[in-house]
């Protein structure tokens, strides 16, 4: 009957079995516990590994079944493989890039609105655009695949689940080219985009609104298509 090995990950405690640990040869975990000497051990007995902790259960999985299952809008995919880079499992980071590779199609809708500056009497023509919020809309899994911890969903209570669609969500950040960067990196391509500008109001604007910047109006949207 094989050992049971008690573990305590970053604070996170496991029970295995040493043939599970031992599954990859060239792996660092099989060169730890093929002799365990040099291991530490935290007070409770049980060997300590100074890793993410929440992470490792997707190492054991793969070592149990060979195979990585991960859950639909996992954002942690860049944080995993420095996990299976450090622990050397070649058979992992070869699954994860075959799941990079398998991404599921889609489409996102990114619009925002803002305003133009165009410079006031006697000062060098600015001509700046000026965004107030980048909007996000798609199916929720999808854009949190994408977006990650720049998406606010504050306006969106999540009231089911990954498969449905919002029209809520907003990016954290006003940078376009940032939002369209991660779109870029994760396989979308721009599929068309329109915008619409109007003339700001004729009435007094509140006590420290610049004039000049609220003059012209615009919003725009760009929809990117993922096959």
């Amino acid at each position: 009957m094989t050992e049971v090995i008690e573990l305590n990950v970053g604070g996170v405690h496991y029970t295995t079995v040493l043939d599970t640990l031992l599954q990859e040869k060239s792996s660092q975990l099989h060169e730890l516990f093929s002799n365990t000497d040099a291991l530490v051990k935290d007070n409770k007995g049980r060997y300590f590994l100074d890793r993410d902790g929440v992470l490792f259960r997707y190492i054991l999985d793969y070592l149990r079944d060979k195979q990585l299952s991960l859950p639909e809008g996992f954002r942690e995919k860049q944080r995993l493989q420095r996990e299976a880079e450090h622990f050397k499992l070649t058979g992992m980071l070869e699954c994860l890039r075959n799941a990079s590779d398998m991404r599921a199609p889609g489409c996102i809708t990114i619009g925002y609105r803002g305003s133009f500056q165009f410079g006031k009497d006697g000062l060098a023509d600015v001509k700046f655009r000026k965004l107030s919020r980048i909007l996000v809309c798609g199916r929720v899994a999808l854009c949190r695949e994408i977006f990650g911890d720049t998406l606010n969903e504050s306006r969106d209570p999540d009231h089911g689940g990954p498969d449905r669609y919002t029209s809520r969500f907003f990016l954290k950040h006003c940078f376009i080219e940032q939002a369209f960067d991660m779109l870029h990196e994760r396989g979308f391509r721009m599929a068309g985009s329109c915008g619409s500008g109007t003339a700001g109001s004729v009435a007094e604007p509140k006590p420290g609104v610049d004039t000049e910047e609220n003059r012209w109006n615009h919003y725009n949207e760009f929809v990117f298509v993922r096959e």
